[in-house]
């Protein structure tokens, strides 16, 4: 059986403000729409599913995030995800240059949760808050610098 990951979706309180993040890190939009309907319920598992959705591309064509607002049933808050906890985790990117992979994120409020690391001289990485606490990982690989 052959399988390939599609995308991962990621549940965010603002749809625009996600967008905004992830396309000034270099993701592009390549759909949006909105979702409801007896197929959106029965797919998702949610009576009344109705949801804004937009798809996002890296752009090696490689990687998507799917963003979804939901409209119906009210989203549900919870605690911020922290890096130890058993779930859905964080999103990872590789960037050319960090810096200014940060210096876009501080531009939307999101730093870093610690600082920057260099494992070995082979990566510098960081895991920040990006929109709806979403953990967001970057990474440079010094050794393509």
């Amino acid at each position: 059986m052959a399988i390939k990951l599609e995308n991962v979706g990621i549940a965010v309180r603002d749809i625009e403000a996600a967008i905004a993040f992830f396309t000034d890190l270099g993701l592009t939009v390549v759909g949006r729409d909105e979702v409801s309907g007896e197929w959106a319920s029965t797919a998702v598992g949610l009576d009344g599913n109705h949801a804004k959705i937009a798809m996002l591309q890296t752009p090696d064509g490689q990687g998507r995030l799917e963003l979804f607002e939901y409209i119906h049933p009210d989203a549900i808050e919870t605690t911020p995800t922290l890096p130890n906890e058993i779930g859905m985790h964080r999103v990872a990117f590789s960037v050319d240059d960090i810096d200014a992979a940060l210096e876009t994120a501080a531009r939307h409020g999101c730093h870093p949760l610690r600082g920057v690391a260099n494992y070995e001289n082979i990566y510098k990485l960081t895991y920040l808050r990006g929109p709806s606490d979403i953990i967001v990982m970057v990474a440079q690989d010094l050794t393509k610098s």
